[in-house]
């Protein structure tokens, strides 16, 4: 899959295309359903597929502080989007200049002069330009003028997550936030997934027998809810049950909110500068203070008991 920084990278020679636009945060099983047909439709007509998405989210340039916690940075979106056929990803720089680009504008300098679009694939509610004034209407209606046609597809996918609410990935934050990291994955089709470089903590892991990574988040990560969780610890391409723990170390009067995992019965690694992934699998239980160590330990074992009989329970490949 190409990627391309800027309208500047996509090459010169560059012939018709399927397209998509969107902020595709978390590329859950909406989007999948639009991305899908996107490449799907290419493959009909014979020319590549592309993504177009955002950075930084337009909510920070239009709202400055109102960046809302993203679910997937932007190269694992790309690796994801790799994975459903998508043939090139353009993320545009989304500046204050460029935010008050009109909705025709923003046609004509992305999807017609540049992309050459042939087809447009888009959700019933996409909107674009300058205030966010373009919406499928307008995409429709300007098509007739620049020999693109416009296919809308119907992202709202329903299921047990969020009581049956339509997936988003609003939903998917709250319910991330929440700490119910079961429904966050029902709703993108996978276990949710932090990213960050190993740092040294205060070593108590270690010394408790049970030594875990200080995973240094990425900033605007969605982060669980305070709590223990199962799942997996992913370095270089290695998946490991690991038990989670989201929070305070209330246990030590800890004050800085961090993201630990151990990855079960592993105590040789050595992980520290390394970029992992955390996957949240399951919550097992809230994060508490204990009368004394020796509680805390059989608590651990517990939590250690049952994250590696709930991950070794869960089918990685459906």
């Amino acid at each position: 899959m190409q990627r391309w920084r800027g309208l500047e990278d996509i090459p010169q020679d560059w012939g018709r295309s399927v397209v998509t636009i969107g902020s595709y945060d978390g590329v859950h099983r909406g989007h999948q359903l639009i991305v899908g047909r996107a490449v799907e439709r290419a493959r009909e007509l014979g020319v590549p597929s592309v993504v177009v998405t955002f950075d930084p989210h337009p909510s920070e340039v239009v709202r400055p502080g109102s960046h809302p916690p993203l679910l997937a940075p932007h190269h694992r979106r790309a690796e994801l989007m790799a994975e459903l056929g998508v043939d090139a990803l353009l993320i545009l720089p989304f500046t204050a200049e460029f935010s008050k680009l009109s909705p025709a504008d923003f046609i004509a300098k992305v999807l017609v002069d540049r992309l050459h679009a042939r087809a447009v694939i888009e959700g019933p509610n996409f909107r674009f330009g300058h205030k966010a004034a373009g919406n499928v209407a307008l995409l429709t209606e300007l098509g007739a003028t620049y020999d693109y046609t416009v296919e809308v597809i119907d992202l709202y996918v329903t299921g047990e997550a969020g009581g049956g609410q339509p997936f988003s990935s609003t939903l998917t934050r709250r319910l991330i936030a929440e700490g119910d990291v079961t429904g966050a994955a029902e709703i993108l089709g996978r276990p949710h997934r932090v990213e960050g470089i190993v740092v040294r903590g205060a070593q108590r892991g270690r010394e408790l027998g049970f030594p875990t990574a200080n995973v240094e988040t990425l900033p605007h990560t969605a982060i669980p809810a305070d709590g223990v969780y199962a799942g997996w610890l992913e370095v270089d391409g290695e998946s490991m049950p690991a038990a989670i723990s989201v929070g305070t170390n209330p246990q030590f009067d800890g004050t800085e909110r961090t993201v630990e995992a151990y990855a079960i019965d592993r105590v040789d690694l050595d992980l520290y500068g390394l970029h992992v992934a955390v996957d949240f699998l399951a919550y097992v239980r809230g994060m508490l203070k204990f009368d004394s160590i020796d509680e805390l330990l059989v608590a651990m074992a517990a939590d250690v008991k049952r994250s590696s009989e709930l991950t070794a329970a869960y089918d990685r490949t459906h």
